[in-house]
């Protein structure tokens, strides 16, 4: 039992749920005929393809489902970075924090990460099968981190995932510039304002895939994240772990039956919250400190991750599915603590 409603060892578990799903999904949706998910774009045929599977499962049922439910991980991590900048920025920290300064700090905050292995993985891609053609203006435009905001993203960003660096400044600069202690239906409002967008978008249509890279894609699990940073002391946990394991099982299947509908799977972000949270409360206390290390290292898996899955991917592609997924995991665990003690040597920007 306990009275606080999430607990710095709680919101590091979460990151570490957050991180093992999505290194999973980033490996298993490239591989041939798996099920692919909607996380830009909401595709029709993506879900006759799950329920496919679903209704006649095979030995790679658990491949299908981390490839179409593995990048909820995101929302996750975006939760945690609303809730994270109210407790620093907001209660925390007392005098009035200046915008330049801010943006400037968090920037060196990301490239920090994003340096040592973007630079890694340039390497490894023009010495392994599937050489990406880089553009001299799209590099800058990843390393400056305005990447997506430029025409197909989905087509320039390589490896796909470091599109989450320009999803987080441009968060970090409406954090600065229009949320911060501000009233808190200012954070409903652009919230509403950004559902709203999505809501009118042809759900297959490059509008949608170009709003759901940027900070309107974000911005409900991110806007989630500070109103309860700011709500935090009216929360109150009471509830029993098994309690805690019926919300998380009740969840999922409202997250199962929510992917097949539009209108819902806008949603369905704040329920894998809900269900992420719930978990990390029901986890045996050796399962929460194995999640808890995970997140210790969450950041530099992060960035290792798809220098790995470009190496072992083709170990899936020959058809030794679960080899290669078997290795790809013990070397982004290998390679994520190798990068962390790199990052580590890297002085920290100051605000």
């Amino acid at each position: 039992m306990n009275n606080e409603f999430l607990t710095r060892d709680e919101c590091t578990a979460m990151r570490g749920i957050a991180i093992i799903a999505i290194m999973l999904h980033n490996y298993c949706h490239f591989i041939g005929k798996i099920v692919k998910e909607n996380e830009y774009q909401f595709f029709n045929a993506h879900n006759e393809g799950l329920w496919q599977v679903i209704t006649h499962p095979d030995t790679l049922l658990p491949v299908h489902l981390l490839s179409y439910f593995g990048h909820y991980g995101v929302p996750v991590f975006l939760f945690l970075s609303g809730f994270g900048l109210v407790m620093k920025y907001e209660r925390k920290m007392q005098e009035q924090v200046a915008a330049v300064p801010f943006i400037r700090y968090n920037y060196l905050k990301l490239l920090r990460m994003l340096i040592v292995c973007f630079t890694i993985f340039i390497m490894v891609d023009i010495m392994t099968p599937g050489r990406f053609q880089y553009h001299w203006y799209n590099v800058i435009a990843q390393l400056l981190m305005y990447i997506n905001v430029l025409p197909t993203p989905d087509k320039i960003i390589w490896p796909g995932i470091y599109w989450f660096f320009g999803l987080m400044l441009e968060l970090y600069i409406v954090y600065r510039l229009l949320l911060y202690r501000q009233k808190n239906w200012v954070v409903i409002a652009l919230v509403a304002i950004c559902w709203l967008l999505q809501v009118c978008c042809d759900p297959e249509g490059e509008t949608l895939n170009r709003i759901r890279y940027n900070f309107m894609g974000g911005m409900l699990p991110f806007g989630a994240g500070i109103l309860v940073g700011r709500y935090i002391d009216r929360f109150h946990c009471s509830m029993s772990r098994w309690l805690w394991a019926v919300v998380a099982v009740v969840v999922s299947a409202l997250i199962f039956v929510m992917c097949f509908h539009y209108q819902s799977w806008l949603w369905i972000p704040i329920l894998i919250i809900i269900g992420t949270i719930a978990i990390v409360k029901a986890l045996p206390l050796k399962v929460m400190s194995l999640m808890v290390w995970f997140g210790g290292i969450s950041a530099a898996m992060f960035v290792a991750h798809p220098i790995a899955r470009k190496i072992f991917i083709t170990v899936a592609w020959r058809q030794d599915i679960y080899d290669g997924l078997m290795l790809y995991v013990v070397a982004t665990i290998a390679l994520s603590w190798a990068v962390k003690k790199i990052i580590e040597q890297i002085p920290s920007p100051k605000l």
